[in-house]
């Protein structure tokens, strides 16, 4: 394997293309990233009620996410203390326990081990069933509803992690009532490597003109004057694209939340509730609340707020990953109107949506490339608008004027190094630039 700490270079701006494609590489991800980092698991509408349970993964790592009989979260390895057989083959549900089927043992919605078959007779009541309860994360904690946990307890408390990629996400989650994700997921599978769909969904407003154009020109929406990437882009007026320590990151183009949508409902729905966002985070709020996102949180989770996609790229080995997508909407929206976005959602970025096709055909590109030995001994470059990006006025992060920049990429290559570098959470500079906020909040 390469140097680790010569695979991302300038800043951020350069990165190893063995990244893409190397085993140990993805091996040592799994170590330094996916079992360090607070992972996104579910959202608390997909298991509201005890006994509720998801099954999904963190890295590669099988967990059991239930809401508990007390109704606390809780989240444990997918794999039974005798003998290490999977416990849970449902991928969601409602259970008092689970139960392994290869010997019976049987384990509470906490994990704590409750019964062992033939107790008395085969271990003469000498058993600790203490020991044996399930492996628990580390800590597990909830934001606006979004679930994640972490198997390292030394890692800082949720709302560090997400720092100031918080504050910009509460222009659309702190509404009243809160969001929710419409499931279960739709899923699919990509021949990619996990970090070409985050880097796309982080801030790449270069590709949207060009890769998809004819979709643009279908859908007939105000961003099809972006189609072929054709000249009036105005860099200082379109949006803004931002990294925030951690390695979250996003670009905003500013009055478009709706601009994909051809029923007026969400228009007029964003427009009511607007007055609300600004009476509750001021100007700014508003605007962040009208503008159209694209975005992921560090390491492996997107969303899309306006077009109301939300997704997980699970890590499948380095060169595939399993994509889970639901439907963002507000709590309080109709049940027409989530109905629609539902349907819209699918139809953009669902497995066979019009957008999702045109970006999973180019992030396998984006990895298939790399199986060329004489490849995949070069580089890539994200080093656009680097002049044009540092401290906002008011906001916080690193900021650029305009979506069709590179400034997100580089802030999560930059956390992506420290992670995989082994510097603890005190060394890591974590990608972007910490401000304190101030009249903005």
């Amino acid at each position: 394997m390469k140097d680790v700490s010569a695979l991302i270079q300038e800043n951020g701006a350069v990165q190893d293309r063995s990244i893409y494609w190397d085993d140990d590489i993805y091996l040592l991800e799994q170590e330094r990233i996916f079992a360090r980092a607070w992972l996104f698991l579910t959202h608390e509408s997909q298991i509201p009620l005890p006994g509720d349970f998801i099954a999904t993964r963190m890295g590669e790592d099988e967990v059991i996410v239930t809401r508990h009989t007390d109704g606390s979260l809780k989240a444990f390895l997918n794999s039974c203390s005798h003998r290490g057989n999977q416990i849970c083959y449902s991928e969601m549900g409602n259970s008092k326990s689970f139960t392994c089927a290869y010997h019976g043992w049987s384990f509470g919605t906490d994990g704590k081990l409750i019964n062992v078959p033939l107790e008395n007779e085969t271990y003469y009541n000498n058993i600790d069933k203490n020991r044996f309860d399930l492996r628990q994360v580390a800590q597990i904690d909830s934001y606006r509803g979004l679930i994640f946990a972490t198997f390292d307890p030394t890692a800082p408390p949720l709302m560090d992690f997400l720092g100031d990629m918080a504050w910009y996400m509460d222009a659309f989650m702190d509404v009243p009532g809160g969001t929710e994700l419409l499931g279960p997921p739709m899923k699919s599978i990509l021949d990619c490597n996990w970090k070409v769909p985050v880097e796309n969904f982080i801030g790449d407003g270069y590709h949207v003109g060009w890769a998809h154009a004819a979709a643009l020109d279908a859908i007939q929406s105000p961003l099809t004057s972006m189609k072929g990437n054709a000249p009036g882009y105005e860099p200082k007026t379109s949006g803004i694209q931002v990294a925030t320590e951690g390695g979250h990151g996003m670009g905003i183009i500013w009055d478009a939340a709706a601009a994909l949508h051809v029923n007026p409902a969400y228009g007029e729905w964003i427009n009511y509730r607007t007055e609300m966002v600004r009476e509750k985070r001021g100007e700014w709020g508003a605007k962040l609340y009208n503008g159209h996102w694209d975005a992921s949180i560090f390491p492996n989770c997107s969303f899309l707020y306006g077009t109301n996609t939300f997704k997980h790229w699970q890590p499948a080995g380095p060169r595939s990953i399993e994509v889970f997508t639901w439907t963002l909407v507000e709590k309080e929206m109709p049940e027409e109107l989530k109905q629609y976005l539902s349907v819209m959602n699918m139809m953009t970025f669902g497995t066979a949506g019009m957008l999702e096709t045109d970006d999973g055909e180019n992030m396998e590109g984006c990895t298939g490339t790399n199986k060329g030995w004489v490849t995949r001994q070069g580089k890539v470059y994200s080093g656009m608008g680097q002049i044009n990006e540092g401290p906002h006025d008011e906001l916080p992060g690193i900021v650029s004027d305009g979506i069709v920049c590179e400034t997100s990429y580089r802030g999560f290559y930059r956390a992506w190094a420290d992670m995989m570098s082994g510097k603890s959470w005190e060394e890591m500079s974590r990608g972007g630039s910490r401000r304190s906020i101030k009249e903005v909040a």
